[in-house]
């Protein structure tokens, strides 16, 4: 793309218009955003594109997403880890989809100020963290889910856990705003926090090839549990692993290789949470390799092959990703002056 700076911002708000339009024809009646029509929805991803409407300014579609969550909760505060027309399709309960309403409940309020609408969605927020706390181990660690006969998997992901401390982190926020105090989720904030950052051995340990995930290297930096010196360091010992030259981000170290446009987008907002705002740009310019005549971004590229992969794929939560790190590149330039993630500490 490659566009002067002074060129972006009426560039990019299209590029981010045509990403809101995609998402929105593609919600159903019901509130629910799938990954494409006839595709499965799942929370986590369904959450990030209810944040990309908010971003977008579609406050209304945004509220239904969350109306959705909150008739579709479990009686423990779960939810299913996928649905497909609004049923059930994969009865995992992962602990990270159940507390992330937080993140895009916290974005809703901050780009809308709608206190009452928090309040009406506080029951499926508190009984969501409930299901997640419910995971957390003595050690700081939660792990990643339970089956559909409430056995749990014992093993705790580090990009779902860094996931998990922002939304506490967030819900404790969000029950400022309604005048709660909630102590257990500070303190299970304080001892995942401990979890990650001194004992990361409790982290992706069950399953092999974890640490060779992208999501993994960088989410702890993205979430904003490893901060400073620690992130810009973490980011550095891996970036000739995980990301490729005139591409972005691949999904994993192993071959094939396989960059993908939503972990390239969460990489740039990482990147732009520590100040490398030069290689975040450089890689926002990649991606648009990825773009399709109609706007909307593929999933991702096989190299060094250069074959669109799967082909015909452009999720809803690609264009989302693609919302959220373009709205960090705006430099202030935008409506909202918010950004991606907020600066919890």
């Amino acid at each position: 793309m490659n566009l002067e700076r002074k060129q972006k911002p009426a560039v990019i708000q299209g590029i981010i218009e045509q990403q809101a339009q995609y998402i929105s024809r593609t919600q159903l009646a019901s509130g629910a955003i799938p990954w494409f029509k006839d595709g499965i929805a799942d929370p986590w991803d369904h959450i990030e594109c209810a944040i990309a409407l908010d971003l977008c300014g579609r406050h209304e579609q945004a509220r239904n997403a969350y109306r959705w969550l909150g008739k579709n909760q479990n009686h423990d505060g779960s939810w299913w880890f996928s649905y497909r027309n609004n049923m059930p399709a994969d009865f995992t309960r992962d602990a990270n989809y159940s507390s992330y309403l937080a993140i895009g409940l916290w974005y809703h309020y901050l780009l809308t100020g709608d206190v009452d609408f928090i309040a009406q969605i506080w029951p499926a927020l508190e009984n969501g963290i409930g299901f997640t706390l419910g995971m957390q181990q003595p050690t700081g660690e939660v792990y990643w889910a339970r089956d559909i006969h409430g056995k749990a998997d014992p093993g705790a992901l580090l990009a779902g856990s860094s996931c998990i401390w922002q939304s506490l982190r967030c819900g404790v926020k969000l029950a400022g705003l309604l005048g709660r105090d909630k102590p257990d989720w500070d303190d299970a904030a304080a001892r995942l926090y401990r979890a990650i950052n001194q004992q990361p051995e409790l982290f992706d340990s069950f399953s092999d090839g974890k640490h060779n995930y992208a999501m993994s290297w960088y989410y702890p930096v993205l979430a904003g549990v490893v901060k400073g010196k620690e992130a810009r360091e973490r980011i550095r010992e891996r970036w000739d692993d995980f990301v490729i030259d005139g591409w972005g981000c691949k999904c994993q170290v192993e071959e094939p290789w396989w960059v993908t446009v939503a972990e390239t987008c969460e990489l740039v907002m990482a990147l732009s949470r520590i100040g490398e705002d030069d290689r975040a740009e450089k890689l926002l310019d990649w991606i648009f390799r990825l773009r399709d005549s109609d706007g909307c971004f593929w999933t991702g590229i096989k190299i060094p092959e250069e074959e669109i992969w799967p082909d015909g794929e452009k999720p809803t939560w690609a264009s989302a990703a693609v919302v959220m790190a373009l709205t960090t590149q705006l430099d202030g330039e935008d409506e909202t002056g918010v950004r991606f993630l907020p600066q919890i500490q």
